[in-house]
């Protein structure tokens, strides 16, 4: 990182830069300063605003602001949004809270949701407050229920199986 760079960040900082956010070519070496990351980021956020009828010079406009407000640090966003802006992926929040209905099919399709969204580089947590405790009858096996801990494991191992993006380990938050 440049000179201009190095008065600006500090050593944990940088470090963290060319770990989890700044380009990288295809055998891991960062090809992007960080004031190419903010170009990037601010080019990708502004560019929302074609999808709301913004002219090619108002989103020029709206992405040289952002640019100043993202480089000169008085306003930056979230972690994701540094990772992901101007990259195939696009993904930019950060967590998604998951619906864990109590039958299987849903289960299971909360996971799947789960892994496509931690592949895609964001962060989840799970409402597992409808599922039946453990030993509870299932009516339409006559079986018992495993409970809600037996499929905290599952989304356990889901998160275990997924690196995100390449760029960090998944995370999951229980709401």
């Amino acid at each position: 990182m440049g000179k201009k760079t190095s008065r600006r960040f500090s050593f944990i900082a940088k470090d963290v830069l060319r770990r989890r956010c700044l380009r990288k070519d295809a055998n891991g070496r960062v090809i992007e300063m960080p004031d190419q990351m903010f170009r990037r980021v601010a080019n990708a956020v502004a560019a929302a605003e074609k999808n709301h009828g913004a002219s090619e010079a108002e989103v020029k406009a709206v992405a040289e602001r952002f640019f100043q407000l993202i480089s000169t640090m008085r306003f930056l966003p979230n972690t994701p949004t540094f990772m992901n802006a101007g990259r195939q992926n696009g993904m930019l929040s950060a967590w998604f809270v998951l619906p864990v209905p109590d039958h299987l099919t849903g289960i299971f399709e909360s996971v799947k949701h789960t892994a496509l969204i931690q592949k895609a580089g964001g962060g989840t947590g799970f409402t597992f407050d409808t599922l039946r405790p453990t030993g509870d009858i299932v009516v339409s096996s006559g079986g018992k229920t495993s409970g809600p801990i037996s499929f905290m494991r599952v989304f356990c191992e889901t998160t275990q199986a997924i690196q995100q993006g390449a760029f960090r380990c998944g995370a999951n938050n229980p709401a």
